[in-house]
Formats: C-alpha cells, sequence, structure tokens
C-alpha cells in the first residue's frame, strides 16, 4: 500500500514516541521533510530548530532482533532555496589554521528544481554565483534507539540518526537493527546536497519530498546500519574519536561477508585488504560515522 502523509508533529530525537502512522512490511510512504532548522516548502517554520524529524512509523511485525529493510526510492527538494554555513569548523584544520578562520555566515543558494542545480547568492564572494548540481540526500535516518532511550537528532548511534552520509540518496537500499517494536522509523535534515564530513556543520539544508518502501527482514540481527546498492554494499559505524567509527564499519562489513557471502575471516580480510573503499560521513557532530565499502564485483555469490 502507499500512504501520502502530512506530518503535523515532529521530534527532535530518535525515541520511542507515539506512532504518528502505522506500516505494514512492503508499504510504501510519502512524505515531506522540514529542513534544519524547521522549515517547510512554503518557508513557514512549523518545528524547533536542530533537525526536527518526521515519525515515528510503526512497521507492524517488526520486533527488536529484526533487520529493517528502508529503499530510498525518492529523495527530492520542494522549495526554491537553501542555506549553509560557510566557514570549516576549527576541529578540521589545524589550531594555528582555526585561529585564522574568519567568523561563521549563513549563505543563501538558489535552488532550480526542475534544472537540478543549486546557485550561491549569498555572501559575495571571489567564487561569484557558482553553481553546483543537486545530489539530494538524507541527513537523519533511523530507528528508535535499544535500551527504551531517546537520543538527540543532531547525533548518531548504532540506531542510525543524523549520520550526514551521502549515500542515503534515491536508489540505495538501507538496513537498521531493530531495537523497539515496530522499528519506529524516523527521517529528516534534508540537503541538496553536501560534501563529505558535513565540514562546515551544513549541506544545502532544505526541506524535501521523500518516498520510502519499508520490509521487515524476520530473525535477521544486524548489530550497526548497513546499506546497498547495485555496486557497492557497505556498512557505518558511529562513535568519536573517528578510528572508533571505522573500527564498528569494518567489523560490521566483515561480518556481513562472512554471514552473507560464505567468507571466512582470512578470505574476508585479503578482499578488504586490498579492495576495501572508505567513505566518511558527518566528522561535525558529537559521533562521527564512517562507511566501509566493498565492491560488489570482488564477492562470491550471495548464500542466504
Amino acid at each position: 500500500m502507499r500512504h501520502v502523509f502530512e506530518p503535523s508533529v515532529f521530534y527532535n530525537n530518535f525515541g520511542p514516541y507515539e506512532p504518528v502512522l502505522y506500516l505494514q512490511d512492503g508499504d510504501t510512504l510519502v512524505t515531506p521533510s522540514l529542513d534544519a532548522r524547521g522549515w517547510d516548502a512554503k518557508g513557514i517554520q512549523r518545528a524547533a530548530r536542530g533537525n526536527p524529524l518526521v515519525g515515528p512509523f510503526y512497521i507492524e511485525g517488526a520486533e527488536p532482533g529484526d533487520t529493517l529493510q528502508v529503499d530510498i526510492k525518492r529523495v527530492w527538494p520542494n522549495r526554491d532555496h537553501g542555506w549553509a554555513k560557510t566557514v570549516v569548523a576549527g576541529h578540521v584544520v589545524v589550531p594555528e589554521h582555526a585561529q585564522s578562520l574568519p567568523e561563521v555566515r549563513v549563505g543563501t543558494w538558489a535552488v532550480d528544481i526542475e534544472k537540478g542545480t543549486a546557485t550561491l547568492m549569498e555572501p559575495e564572494t571571489v567564487l561569484g554565483q557558482i553553481t553546483l548540481d543537486l545530489e539530494p540526500m538524507l541527513g537523519c535516518l533511523g530507528v528508535a534507539p535499544m535500551g527504551h532511550q531517546a537520543i538527540s537528532s543532531a547525533t548518531s548511534a548504532q540506531h542510525g540518526g543524523n549520520m550526514d552520509y551521502r549515500g542515503y540518496k534515491s536508489g540505495m537500499t538501507t538496513y537498521f537493527p531493530v531495537f523497539e517494536p515496530g522499528a519506529l522509523l524516523f527521517t529528516g535534515d534534508g540537503h541538496a546536497t553536501q560534501g563529505d564530513g558535513e565540514i562546515v556543520g551544513t549541506g544545502i539544508e532544505i526541506s524535501m519530498d521523500i518516498e520510502l518502501t519499508v520490509h521487515v527482514i524476520k530473525d535477521k540481527t544486524i548489530r550497526w546500519p548497513r546499506g546497498e546498492d547495485a555496486d557497492y554494499i557497505w556498512a557505518a559505524g558511529n562513535d568519536r574519536p573517528l578510528d572508533g567509527a571505522l573500527q564498528h564499519a569494518t567489523s560490521e562489513l566483515m561480518a556481513w561477508m562472512r554471514s552473507d557471502y560464505g567468507l571466512d575471516a582470512e578470505a574476508a580480510s585479503i578482499l578488504l585488504g586490498q579492495c576495501v573503499d572508505y567513505d566518511l560521513g558527518n566528522i561535525f557532530d558529537p559521533a562521527y560515522t564512517m562507511v566501509c565499502k566493498m565492491a560488489k564485483r570482488f564477492l562470491p555469490e550471495r548464500c542466504s
């Protein structure tokens, strides 16, 4: 079934809240989201700033220990302007460089939905009105955390959250561990485009139209978010320092290669050692995100 949902309640945490909609396995959800400051497609502020989320959506049949599959069918901006900060975070450069950084401003970008571009309007710099191609993505995607917790949409953990990974885009299939009955799926924090790491603290922030299809994979337990497209499988780890995130991501991908592709630890290590790719997700928020990827062309046929 296809559900067209208009949200009226928004949360700034991933948590065990009252569901806003119940979905069956295989259902498709179509919903708008707000931008990171709570502004909608019409430029009206409808929620408190700080990555207000759409959800939670209860998926019937999902129980702790299962895996929730989320197929991202479409993510696309639904208004003609976005905003972004203008200066890199102090912790992504050396201290003496950080001291020379200018004051952070908020820039304005004109978004052409039909052409698929974003053009810098303010501030004026030597770049002029630089135009970028849109690469829409979801900064926030995940489920309710373990232990009946509520965790801020400013950060991330095993449940997903504010990972700001460019892979959360149209055409990607993602997987999340289920910790609460119904999984309780949330999303939000759309970016018209963003560089790896979200190193200025934002992408081009904008409200989105989102289409997702959900599936419950019974009795399959994973520890960290996973994903795949036609070419890669990958796992995300969220932690600080960055090597902690890398360790979680690498361990999760290795576990996937062993359980679903029949590789032992040595064979998985050989492939990882010579063929692994790493993508940087968020390196701005309290928990950093690292993604460990393996090209499907190197893997044997999936056995489970």
